[in-house]
């Protein structure tokens, strides 16, 4: 885009690149990411030796660009062992679900409000416990004491230009964009956004994908860390900071019509997790679409001034893929299999007193249900089959 950030968009614009640099924007939403390799395994099929050398993610979307990026094979081999590895996950392997865990928290929470901060009280640091994730992540990501070495090894073969996993530091309230790239590769400084240059690891990841008050912040240095799109204004901003003209972003955001969002999904007052699901859909899904909306204008603007009067700035080629479906109402028909347990502490939060529980398909790690969000990601894909082959063509 330009040389300094636009206000609206807040991506930083770099010269014209001297060949195409494709990025891939991976969004957040939880156990919603498993729609986000469903495309990613028609791509695979359809694009089998592709190459994505520019890779940004937030949340769950950092799980899965750290996957892609450090793999040491091809695109395609990436794509099905991370679709192998999500449709083998459950609920315990993400956090610890069973009764004492969760009654334990429970106990502690309330000792820590009833007492007012007049007494010692047990620390409380989330609703759940992800390291059974952490785990899993250090053996799947292929980590040696921890750092993503497959990320390294990709950059120095010529397969990557660089990678970007986003955090929130609550430390500090900034958004920290975390890049490790080639040493050409821009750092940015905007207000309340830095980038940081570093080796990514396993807390990086688990940093960025740490829903809050449900999932644990991450230490990183000295700070703490959670996840990245509670202050990502400009999702698609990274990317283009990176150096990309063409983006594929993959939202795992219903884009529902008039007529759909004019529909109530409560009859009562507003239950917790009502009101939870509309602000994780605020901070984690809603912005990629007024990004989408802020670029494409500027890309018409820049498009009626000469290539030599622009200022350095370029039109960037914008794909964004999204679900078909509500993921939100879907996850309705998998509930009743989750765990006693986390049913019971997800129920008490109200998530049967809406018809679109929307928090409840962030934490939704059920075999089934995201075999089902992997299918229909597929199937959005391949339906968007023609605009995919335009974005690639050339």
């Amino acid at each position: 885009m330009a040389e300094e950030s636009t206000p609206e968009t807040g991506a930083a614009a770099q010269p014209a690149a001297e060949k195409e640099q494709i990025g891939l924007v991976l969004t957040g939403g939880g156990a919603r990411g498993a729609y986000q390799v469903g495309v990613l395994s028609y791509l695979a099929r359809k694009y089998p030796e592709l190459q994505v050398p520019i890779i940004t993610g937030v949340s769950a979307g950092a799980v899965n660009a750290a996957h892609i990026a450090g793999h040491p094979g091809t695109f395609q081999q990436a794509a099905a062992e991370l679709r192998s590895l999500w449709a083998e996950l459950s609920t315990s392997d993400v956090f610890d679900a069973d009764a004492p865990a969760l009654g334990w928290t429970a106990l502690r929470t309330g000792m820590r409000l009833m007492s007012g901060g007049l007494l010692p009280a047990p620390s409380v640091r989330a609703l759940l416990e992800t390291q059974p994730l952490r785990e899993l992540l250090t053996e799947t990501l292929a980590s040696v004491h921890g750092e993503l070495t497959g990320i390294e090894a990709n950059l120095l073969r010529g397969k990557l230009r660089a990678v970007a996993l986003i955090t929130t530091s609550y430390t500090t309230g900034q958004s920290v964009v975390w890049v490790q790239g080639h040493d050409d590769v821009p750092l940015w400084h905007r207000p309340q956004r830095v980038a940081v240059r570093t080796r990514l690891t396993v807390e990086h990841v688990m940093a960025s994908a740490a829903l809050p008050l449900f999932f644990p912040a991450v230490r990183i240095g000295n700070a703490w860390y959670g996840d990245g799109g509670i202050r990502l204004a400009a999702p698609l901003s990274p990317a283009l900071h990176l150096g990309a003209n063409r983006i594929l972003a993959v939202s795992t955001r219903f884009a529902r019509s008039q007529q759909e969002a004019d529909v109530a999904m409560i009859t009562r007052y507003p239950p917790p997790a009502q009101i939870l699901g509309i602000v994780m859909n605020a901070i984690f899904l809603d912005l990629i679409d007024q990004d989408a909306m802020r670029l494409q204008r500027i890309n018409r603007l820049l498009e009626q001034i000469p290539e030599g009067n622009r200022d350095g700035m370029r039109p960037v080629k914008l794909l964004v893929i999204r679900p078909s479906r509500d993921l939100g109402r879907l996850v309705s028909e998998y509930e009743p299999k989750l765990p006693p347990a986390f049913k019971f502490m997800t129920r008490g939060l109200g998530t049967r007193e809406t018809n679109s529980p929307d928090i409840l398909s962030m934490l939704m790690f059920q075999r089934d249900y995201l075999t089902r969000l992997i299918e229909i990601g597929e199937e959005d894909a391949e339906a968007r089959a023609d605009e995919l082959a335009a974005f690639f063509a050339d």
